[in-house]
């Protein structure tokens, strides 16, 4: 019988409020502060009487602003990646130190897998997390269930987990997110680090000896170890192939950019290793803010913790279907927003915090990526009536100047992205990915979709947790043969 413990309505209430009661300014429960909203309101009260007094000039002038923005979110990632290039800041561990570990000196490690109707991949995970190599006295895995979730709760039940394993109950309660489990589970652990995994993870055996020396190496204000993430399913389809490159690119060349340059990390939301007291020390995740890893990587940059990248890969499912895609990405892009209104209530403070270097890192990458997905739409409607409207209609609108930015855009936006994406495959070995990168315009069209649905979703439900289907994969996890490329 599996071990189940209920947590009781006060860590519950703890894991919900403990963030907002402490420093409200950097919770998302309230979507904007009044001060934003006044900002807000006066800019659109602005905008619409200028469209009344100046329509052509107005249009000019939100179509040139919208291209630099755009032009400047890419050419930013574009810069940060080369950075990252040129360097291999991953803690690579030698095999013979982990050989050399004795099981004594090793700490408690805490493992959190939150779920939420997952009985269809139980059995895969309690296989993948029973195949990690650390001692079962020093290791802890608290599975976080919604009180709710009977399915999932029997199913774990019927995987005969072993001792260490512990099923957690998350009481009902609003925002009934991942972030809140994860702060009932934070409550409960006692490892001197902590690291989470979803559902569908199949993390690399020697992943927590991995992240312990990473820890011992680094310096004493290193908060975070992020271990890679790729997929086991990347030749599926599609999109699959077009997420492995994104994930490629992003953990290979994008996280050591900003690392070597002392920039904000947002993190992944899975295969994050903490060292339990500083996660402590920074409140645990907000449960309010849908990207709770990007928003908690922010917070430790602001009080000058270090992220490090371990050279351990989880395995992951990349999605298979679109609409579950849209589902994911929304949440995604909702959450950056969230993230972006939530630290820029303060502009002064936050500068104070990061310096200006890091705040415009912070602006032009959590800001600036969902901007760039907005505009991806307009832009491409834009361009195609353009093809179709005679020279001289076009004259007033778009000025020699403004339509050079456009093409700019157009042209070495596009091409900009499309690289990045073909550099993702080659530290992987996975070179047969790389011509699926010239479909990465379209994908960004799936991105530009979910941006919208995000929006819409931060102003009715801004809370609200879209929930991605695992297990729809016809493979269930990385083959032996597949493992060391993508």
């Amino acid at each position: 019988m599996t071990r189940v413990h209920m947590a009781d309505a006060e860590v519950a209430r703890e894991a919900t409020y403990g963030l907002w009661e402490r420093n409200p300014r950097l919770s998302a429960r309230v979507v904007l502060l009044r001060s934003q909203k006044i900002m807000v309101a006066i800019t659109l009260i602005a905008l619409v009487v200028a469209l009344v007094l100046a329509p052509v000039g107005t249009v000019v002038a939100v179509v040139g602003v919208s291209s630099v923005v755009f032009l400047a979110s890419t050419a930013f990632k574009f810069w940060v990646s080369l950075r990252g290039a040129r360097y291999d800041l991953v803690d690579h561990i030698d095999p013979e130190e982990i050989a050399a570990l004795d099981d004594a000196e090793l700490p408690v490690y805490t493992v959190l897998v939150p779920v939420f109707r997952e009985a269809n991949i139980v059995h895969r995970l309690v296989t993948n997390l029973g195949a990690l190599d650390y001692p079962s006295d020093k290791l802890e895995v608290l599975i976080l269930v919604e009180e709710e979730d009977d399915e999932t709760r029997a199913a774990i039940d019927a995987s005969h987990t072993p001792d260490y394993m512990t099923v957690v109950v998350v009481p009902r309660g609003k925002p009934q997110t991942k972030p809140r489990a994860c702060n009932v589970g934070l409550s409960l652990c006692t490892g001197e680090f902590v690291v989470i995994y979803d559902a569908e993870d199949a993390p690399d055996p020697l992943q927590l000896k991995k992240s312990f020396l990473g820890f011992r190496h680094a310096g004493d204000r290193t908060a975070v170890m992020q271990a890679q993430l790729n997929y086991f399913n990347a030749r599926e389809n599609v999109l699959t192939r077009m997420f492995t490159l994104e994930y490629s690119y992003w953990f290979d060349y994008m996280l050591p950019g900003l690392d070597v340059d002392t920039l904000p990390i947002p993190l992944g939301g899975t295969s994050n290793h903490f060292r339990t007291s500083m996660l402590r020390e920074l409140g645990g995740w907000d449960p309010f803010n849908v990207t709770e890893d990007a928003d908690l990587g922010i917070r430790a940059g602001a009080l000058g913790y270090r992220v490090g990248i371990v050279d351990s890969v989880t395995w992951e499912e990349a999605n298979t279907s679109i609409p579950n895609f849209i589902r994911q990405r929304s949440r995604w892009i909702k959450g950056y927003m969230q993230t972006s209104l939530v630290h820029a209530r303060s502009p002064r403070l936050l500068i104070a915090e990061l310096g200006w270097r890091r705040f415009w890192g912070f602006a032009l990458l959590i800001g600036g990526t969902p901007l760039t997905f907005l505009g991806v739409l307009p832009f491409a409607v834009i361009t195609f009536v353009t093809w179709l409207t005679p020279a001289d209609v076009l004259d007033a609108y778009f000025p020699p100047a403004v339509l050079a930015v456009c093409l700019l855009n157009f042209l070495l936006g596009n091409s900009l992205v499309i690289y990045l994406n073909m550099m993702g495959p080659f530290k992987r070995g996975a070179f047969w990915l790389v011509p699926w990168a010239l479909l990465n315009p379209l994908y960004w069209v799936l991105h530009s979709i979910a941006a919208y649905k995000g929006l819409g979703q931060l102003i009715l439900r801004p809370h609200y947790w879209e929930k991605t289907e695992h297990g729809l994969s016809a493979q269930e996890g990385p083959a032996p043969a597949d493992a060391p490329v993508a």
